[in-house]
C-alpha cells in the first residue's frame, strides 16, 4: 500500500519511524495484516502536485492507494471544485491500473466561512460515491484542535497525535484490506 498525501503523511518534524506510514504499518501488522506502507508523503503537497506525482505511484504497482491530500489546498484557499478535479484525476489514474483507492477528508475548519467549507467538506463524500472508492471521513479527527496531539505549529501532529490517527483509522484501512 501507498500513502499519498503531504506533510501530514511524510512526517513533518518527525523520524521516518514515527510518521503516519510507518505507524500504521506497525499497527497493521500488529493486527495480523501483512502489507508494506509506502510513504509517498511530500510536505507542502497539494492535491495538484499529487495528480502530477500519482504516475510515479502507479510505477511502483501497489494494491492498494490511501489519499491523504487536500489540507494545502484547504491552507491556501483553493477553489474546492479545482481540488476535487485534481483528486478525481488521481483516482482515475489509479483505478485505471487496477489500484484500490481508499480517501481520507480534510475537513474545513469554520473561519473560512460557511459556503466555502460546504463546498470544500463535500469533495470527499462526492468522489468517493462517483468513484466508488473507500473513504475515512476526517483523517484529523480527535487530534487537530488537541494541543496534547498538535506540534507547536497547531497544524501537523506530533507522534502522540499520529498514533491517535492510526487508532481511528485503523478499523476502516483494515476492512478495506480485507474486502
Amino acid at each position: 500500500m501507498v500513502v499519498l498525501g503531504d506533510s501530514l503523511v511524510a512526517g513533518y518534524n518527525l523520524p521516518a519511524e514515527e510518521a503516519f506510514p510507518a505507524q500504521l504499518e506497525a499497527a497493521l501488522h500488529a493486527a495480523d495484516v501483512a502489507v508494506e506502507v509506502v510513504n509517498a508523503g511530500v510536505s507542502g503537497g497539494t492535491t495538484a502536485g499529487g495528480l502530477q506525482r500519482v504516475n510515479s505511484v502507479v510505477e511502483q504497482q501497489p494494491d492498494y492507494v490511501l489519499i491523504v491530500l487536500g489540507g494545502n489546498d484547504l491552507l491556501r484557499g483553493f477553489n474546492p471544485k479545482q481540488t476535487q478535479e485534481n483528486l478525481a484525476g488521481i483516482i482515475e489514474i489509479l483505478q485505471a491500473a487496477n489500484i484500490r483507492v481508499m480517501l481520507a477528508g480534510m475537513p474545513a475548519p469554520l473561519n473560512y466561512g460557511p459556503r466555502f467549507a460546504k463546498q470544500f467538506n463535500g469533495i470527499y463524500e462526492v468522489l468517493a460515491a462517483e468513484y466508488g472508492t473507500a473513504l475515512y471521513p476526517s483523517f484529523l479527527e480527535g487530534v487537530f484542535g488537541n494541543r496534547m496531539l498538535m506540534q507547536y505549529d497547531g497544524i501537523h501532529p506530533n507522534t502522540e497525535g499520529v498514533a491517535e490517527i492510526v487508532k481511528r483509522i485503523l478499523p476502516d484501512v483494515k476492512a478495506w484490506l480485507e474486502e
